[in-house]
């Protein structure tokens, strides 16, 4: 891989987990802790909404944004020719 590709791939690379951890911590910190009064005014499976991410939401976007950087770096990898296929 040429020296401009290897440069390109690394700033789409740090571009995908930058996404991934702005959206990470919006939902980890914001709606666990700083909007958690705002969203305990709606309910989901009869827990306020504010707990509710603060115990289980959180972890379950944490578990879908590891699958989606996982899909985006094998879509990536392939984009580059670097996949191990």
């Amino acid at each position: 891989m040429s020296e401009k590709n290897q440069n390109t791939y690394w700033k789409e690379n740090i571009r995908i987990i930058l996404t991934c951890l702005s959206i990470w911590f919006i939902v980890s910190f914001g709606c666990g802790i700083l909007f958690v009064e705002q969203l305990n005014q709606f309910r989901l499976g009869g827990y306020k909404l504010g707990f509710w991410f603060a115990q289980q939401g959180s972890i379950y976007v944490f578990l879908i944004i590891i699958f989606y950087y996982a899909w985006r770096m094998n879509k990536l990898d392939k984009k580059y020719k670097v996949d191990e296929a």
